[in-house]
């Protein structure tokens, strides 16, 4: 499904990416105005080894305020956040985020499943998930429990993606709600956020 006339009212968003993920997320949430109001909440996966930089290096690029993820942090409206290396990054009840060295799934730690299962026990049907490229399959069975949760799901297309593997193993497992090249999904986030003010 791709027809935008019903949108449902979304309190939070989820995204997960990993290879060629820099770019499409640039790509993805660049555009965003100033103000926007929802929060969203992303995995990335990077190095473990390696402090990340990636909420300095998108803070200087985004209009949004931008921050790695902490542990017990509330999560605040119109803010980004990124996952911690190392750590997965879950959603809790309190609508707060968690940090955790739980097993790796995937091989990843963050991994994207971890979040969107997470976010889809906490928001249910007021939270949307986006999967884009990746060359692995972290994130599809989490988009799945989305789905199930009757959260809005949104896959990039795999043609536009730099690497379609993750975006695939999405469509193998559960026809989302919107496929969509990037720009695409960034306009539907501008429609959510209209909706949810």
């Amino acid at each position: 499904m791709n027809d935008t006339t019903e949108l449902p009212r979304i309190e939070a968003i989820v995204v997960g990416a990993s290879a060629g993920g820099v770019e499409a997320l640039m790509n993805l949430l660049g555009p965003l105005r100033k103000g926007f109001v929802l929060p969203i909440i992303i995995v990335l996966h990077l190095p473990e080894e390696r402090r990340s930089q990636l909420a300095e290096v998108f803070a200087r690029r985004l209009l949004l305020p931008v921050q790695e993820a902490t542990d017990k942090q509330d999560i605040e409206a119109g803010t980004v956040y990124f996952a911690t290396p190392g750590y997965h990054l879950s959603v809790e009840q309190d609508r707060s985020l968690s940090l955790s060295l739980e097993d790796r799934l995937h091989h990843s730690r963050p991994s994207i499943d971890y979040l969107f299962e997470s976010a889809a026990d906490v928001y249910g049907t007021r939270l949307a998930a986006v999967l884009l490229t990746g060359a692995n399959h972290d994130g599809a069975r989490g988009l799945a429990q989305v789905k199930r949760h009757g959260g809005l799901t949104i896959v990039q297309d795999p043609e536009d993606a730099q690497v379609a593997t993750m975006p695939l193993a999405a469509l193998k497992i559960q026809p989302p709600d919107h496929v969509l090249p990037i720009h695409g999904i960034g306009r539907l986030l501008v429609e959510l956020e209209r909706i949810a003010c």
